[in-house]
């Protein structure tokens, strides 16, 4: 076949070299995602624009769309609108939310930075996290997508904390990010995206003004959080050291904390019980007085 003779392929061909298998194909073919191929004779022909809508299937896919709004956006697509606006807003939505970069680490710098121990269980646990993902082909290398996560990992390990207190940490405080981070995009698509939500697919000048609106927008949820934070920490690191030290910054006693009494009436007490009975007579007092409080309290209620 020449360089410029159209390609053609059986559906065995056309599965190598999309990735697809054959019964994958012959599904797509039943629910209207790919063309019909040509019939010739007792065999069925593929050409190029069936590889190149598995391919892009496959991407879509991958970025997590349902077969469903793949065919949405196929029909859009084959109907003349184009899809151009739509990929643009899906790759900004799958762009970089941050500029943190990612790195390598190789398992002897690993175990070093974490006790110079190995631990595969604990290795196995960060990968299953995603703070380190596998290399195929290089068991002894690991790519860390947040070299600043695996950082605070290691400084919290150097002072004390153990590995599985910090990954439960991690648990949880996924879970609460994952809440805030859904709760920004269901605000912002009230307020801001709903307008370009009319059709289904957007067109490709509503699909193109909202990749926009992303790129403007997708720093606005780390500064608010940051920001938040930063109030929150500063707001409860200082109760919690006033709790832990004092208001005055000396240390609090954890038990009942004693209360000297005037000489004079220490002198006086004694006078009246005795010396050996001064405590006594102070506690039962106290327990005097707070429960005569609490029925004049009571008594003022049910007046009211």
């Amino acid at each position: 076949m020449s360089d410029q003779a159209v390609a053609e392929y059986r559906i065995e061909d056309l599965a190598h070299h999309s990735g697809a298998t054959v019964r994958t194909i012959r599904a797509y073919q039943d629910r209207g995602l790919l063309p019909k191929p040509e019939r010739r004779g007792r065999s069925n022909v593929y050409r190029d624009t069936h590889l190149a809508r598995l391919r892009q299937i496959a991407d879509l896919l991958d970025r997590g769309y349902t077969l469903a709004s793949i065919k949405e956006l196929l029909e859009a697509w084959d109907a003349g609108r184009g899809l151009g606006g739509v990929l643009g807003l899906v790759a900004e939505v799958h762009g970089p939310w941050t500029d943190e970069e990612a790195d390598r680490i190789s398992r002897a710098d690993l175990d070093e930075r974490f006790g110079g121990r190995p631990d595969d269980e604990a290795v196995d646990e960060a990968c299953e996290l995603g703070v380190l993902e596998r290399m195929p082909g290089r068991p002894d290398e690991f790519l860390v997508p947040s070299p600043q996560e695996l950082s605070v990992a290691a400084e919290l390990y150097a002072a004390g904390v153990p590995l599985v207190a910090i990954t439960g940490h991690l648990r949880e405080l996924r879970g609460q990010v994952e809440h805030i981070a859904s709760r920004f995009l269901e605000f912002t698509t009230e307020h801001v995206f709903a307008r370009y939500l009319g059709e289904v697919p957007p067109t490709d000048a509503d699909a193109a003004e909202a990749a926009t609106m992303v790129r403007r927008l997708r720093p606005l949820a780390q500064q608010t959080v940051d920001a938040e934070l930063a109030r929150a920490m500063r707001v409860f690191a200082t109760r919690h050291l006033q709790r832990h030290l004092g208001a005055t910054g000396t240390a609090q006693p954890s038990g009942p904390t004693p209360v000297a009494l005037p000489a004079d009436t220490v002198r006086a007490v004694q006078e009246l019980v005795g010396p050996d009975h001064v405590a006594d007579f102070v506690r039962a007092a106290t327990e005097r007085e707070l429960q005569a409080r609490t029925m004049n309290d009571l008594a003022s209620r049910g007046g009211r």
